[in-house]
C-alpha cells in the first residue's frame, strides 16, 4: 500500500480484519481496505508526525497520537475528526484503548503513565517510578494488571486497582521499546534495543526465556490471537515469527526497505500488518504469508498501526501529523484524521470500535471512528506521550509520560455521546499501573495477521501462518 510521503511509524488492523490504519511522519493517518490494499480515506488533522494508532474494540473510532503533542479520536468509517485530547507538555509515543473503551492510556517522555475515564474525561492519575520516558503501555486482558516499558531498561507491572507495583522486571540492556501481555494474560512479551525479546511470568515477573535474532534494535513485538506466536519487528527491517512457549524461531519476513515500526495480528489471525519508515504497510496472508495489499499514502514515517475490533479497518499514525483509516480487505483508503499539528506517535481504537484516539506529544485527540467527526482535545501531559490504550472493563484513558506526579485540570466537550468532557486540577494526578512498553506501537490482534509501520510511510500486513505451534 503506497501512497504515504513520510516514514510509516503505525498500523493497525480493525478488529474484523477488513481495515488497516496506518499513522506517518507525513503527518496523516491513512485507511485501507486490508484485502485489495486500496486507498479508502486520509485523515488530516495533525500538524507533525503520528506516531501511533489504534482502533477502538467495536472499530468505530480511531485514536492517534503525533508529535505536536495532541491524541486525536477520529470516526473509522467517515473519518471525521471527533475530538482531541489536549494538555500534553510532552511527546506522546503511543495509545491504545481498554478492552471496554471505558479508558485511554498514554505513555510519554515524562517518566509517567496517564489514565482518563473515557466517559467523563476526569483525569484519574499519573503512574510515576520510571526514571527515564516510557514508551508503552498495555493493560492485561481482564484488565487488572498494568504492565510499562521505558528507556530505563525496566518493566514494570502494577495491580490496576489499588496501585500497588507487583513486579519489576529487570534484564533488558538497553531501551525497553514495546511491551504485550498474552492473551490469557500469563506471560509479557518485551521488546528491546539491546536486539532481544524477553518473555516473562506476568504473575511473578520470572524471566522464562530470551528470543534472539535480530541484528538491530526491536522496536515493536506481538501476540498472536491464540498466544501461540510472537511477532516482533526490528530496525533490520525485517518482521520475526518466534514459538511464543520455546522461543524457536520460526519465520522472517522481509519486504521493507526501511526499519519496521509496527506490526499487529488481525483479530482472527488472518493477516498481519506492519508498518515502516519506508512510508508504507504491507498487509499479508498468515497462512500462506503471500503479500495481499500494500498501503501507500503516508508521506512520512509510519510510527503506529491498529485493527479495529472486528478487523475491517486499519488505522495508521504517521510523522505525517495524520491518522488514516484503510479498509483491511480492498486496502482502499477511506479517511484522513487530520488536526494534529506535530507527529502521531500512536493510534488506538475503542473497544467497541466508535471512537479512535490519537496522541502526539502533549496532546490527544479524540474522533467518531465512523464519521471521522472530530470530538475532542485533551491536552494534560508535560512531556511526550509514547503510548495509550483503552484497558478492559474500566472506564479510564490511561497514558505514560516523562514528569513528576502533577494534577491537570482541562475540560473537553465531545461532539459525541458517550465520550468525555476532561476535568480535573492542573495540579494533581492519579496512580494507575503502567502498561506495555512499546515505541510507535500499537499491537492489535486479529487472528495471525501483524501489521507494522515505517517511517517512510509504508505499512506491510504479514502472513503469520507459519508461525502456528503444532
Amino acid at each position: 500500500m503506497h501512497g504515504h510521503s513520510g516514514w510509516v511509524n503505525s498500523v493497525a488492523f480493525s478488529p474484523n480484519g477488513s481495515h488497516i490504519a496506518s499513522g506517518s511522519d507525513d503527518n496523516t493517518i491513512r485507511i485501507w481496505d486490508a484485502k485489495t490494499g486500496v486507498h479508502l480515506a486520509t485523515l488530516k488533522g495533525h500538524s507533525d508526525w503520528v506516531r501511533s494508532v489504534a482502533f477502538s474494540p467495536d472499530g468505530n473510532w480511531i485514536a492517534s497520537c503525533s508529535n505536536d503533542k495532541t491524541a486525536q479520536i477520529w470516526d473509522a468509517e467517515t473519518g471525521v475528526h471527533l475530538a482531541t485530547l489536549e494538555g500534553l507538555s510532552d511527546l506522546v509515543y503511543s495509545v491504545a484503548f481498554s478492552p471496554d473503551g471505558s479508558r485511554i492510556a498514554s505513555g510519554s517522555s515524562g517518566q509517567t503513565v496517564q489514565i482518563w475515564d473515557a466517559k467523563t474525561g476526569v483525569h484519574l492519575a499519573t503512574l510515576n517510578g520510571h526514571s527515564n520516558l516510557v514508551r508503552s503501555v498495555a493493560f492485561s486482558p481482564d484488565g487488572s494488571c498494568i504492565a510499562s516499558g521505558s528507556d530505563d531498561q525496566i518493566v514494570h507491572i502494577w495491580d490496576a486497582k489499588t496501585r500497588v507495583q507487583l513486579a519489576t522486571l529487570k534484564g533488558h540492556s538497553h531501551y525497553v521499546t514495546s511491551v504485550a501481555f498474552s492473551p490469557n494474560g500469563s506471560r509479557i512479551a518485551s521488546g528491546s534495543h539491546d536486539q532481544t525479546v524477553r518473555i516473562w511470568d506476568a504473575k511473578t515477573g520470572v524471566h522464562l526465556t530470551t528470543l534472539k535474532g535480530h541484528s538491530n534494535p526491536v522496536t515493536s513485538v506481538a501476540f498472536s490471537p491464540d498466544g501461540s506466536c510472537i511477532a516482533s519487528g526490528s530496525n533490520d527491517k525485517t518482521v520475526r515469527i518466534w514459538d511464543a512457549k520455546t522461543g524457536v524461531h520460526l519465520a522472517t519476513l522481509n519486504g521493507h526497505s526501511n526499519l519496521v515500526r509496527s506490526v499487529a495480528f488481525s483479530p482472527d489471525g488472518s493477516c498481519i500488518a506492519s508498518g515502516s519508515d519506508d512510508q508504507i504497510v504491507h498487509i499479508w496472508d498468515a497462512k500462506t504469508r503471500v503479500q495481499l495489499a500494500t498501503l501507500k499514502g503516508h508521506s512520512h514515517y509510519v510510527t503506529s498501526v491498529a485493527f479495529s475490533p472486528n478487523g475491517s479497518r486499519i488505522a495508521s499514525g504517521s510523522h505525517d501529523q495524520t491518522v488514516r483509516i484503510w479498509d483491511t480487505k480492498t486496502g482502499v483508503h477511506l479517511t484522513t484524521l487530520n488536526g494534529h499539528s506535530d507527529w502521531v506517535y500512536s493510534v488506538a481504537f475503542s473497544p467497541d470500535g466508535s471512537r479512535i484516539v490519537g496522541f502526539y506529544e502533549k496532546t490527544a485527540r479524540i474522533w467518531d471512528a465512523k464519521t471521522g467527526s472530530y470530538l475532542s482535545t485533551v491536552k494534560h501531559h508535560s512531556n511526550t506521550l509514547l503510548s495509550t490504550l483503552f484497558p478492559p472493563k474500566t472506564t479510564n484513558i490511561t497514558s505514560h509520560e516523562q514528569s513528576a506526579v502533577r494534577p491537570c485540570s482541562h475540560k473537553i466537550q465531545l461532539q459525541s455521546p458517550g465520550w468525555l468532557v476532561i476535568s480535573g486540577d492542573v495540579n494533581t494526578r492519579c496512580w494507575l499501573p503502567a502498561g506495555t512498553y512499546s515505541r510507535y506501537h500499537q499491537h492489535s490482534s486479529y487472528g495471525n495477521s501483524v501489521v507494522v509501520g515505517t517511517e517512510k510511510g509504508l505499512m506491510v500486513l504479514l502472513d503469520m501462518s507459519l508461525a502456528t505451534v503444532s
